[in-house]
């Protein structure tokens, strides 16, 4: 099944997804050979140029950005300090389990992205 098309790129070229059965990639590969630019795909960690640690604080800080919350009213949300969200927010301060959770409710956002 075809995706969507995105947008036209400045040079012309439009992003297509395709989805095949497993068993059928290759035979889909080479159907469409010639008519590939180019076929280039990098993690999102590496397009992000984020180690490991700072994930979380970056997930953290994007999510508050979302719900359109300062580090103050998120911390009176959560009844911890503003300094520790800043320091969560830059890893210098781990987000346990439980902290992940209570982010997670009050960020409408699943709680595992924190770890």
């Amino acid at each position: 099944m075809l995706g969507r098309a995105r947008t036209p790129h400045t040079d012309g070229t439009v992003e297509l997804r395709v989805r095949v059965r497993a068993d059928k990639a290759d035979a889909a590969r080479s159907a469409l050979a010639e008519f590939i630019v180019e076929e280039t795909s990098i993690p999102w960690r590496e397009a992000m140029g984020l180690d490991d640690d700072e994930i979380p604080g970056v997930a953290l800080r994007g999510a508050r950005y979302k719900e359109d919350l300062t580090q103050v009213e998120l911390a009176k949300l959560l009844g911890i300090s503003q300094h520790h969200i800043s320091e969560m927010e830059h890893g210098k301060r781990p987000i346990s389990k439980e902290m992940a959770k209570r982010l997670g409710k009050v960020l409408n956002i699943g709680y595992k992205v924190f770890l």
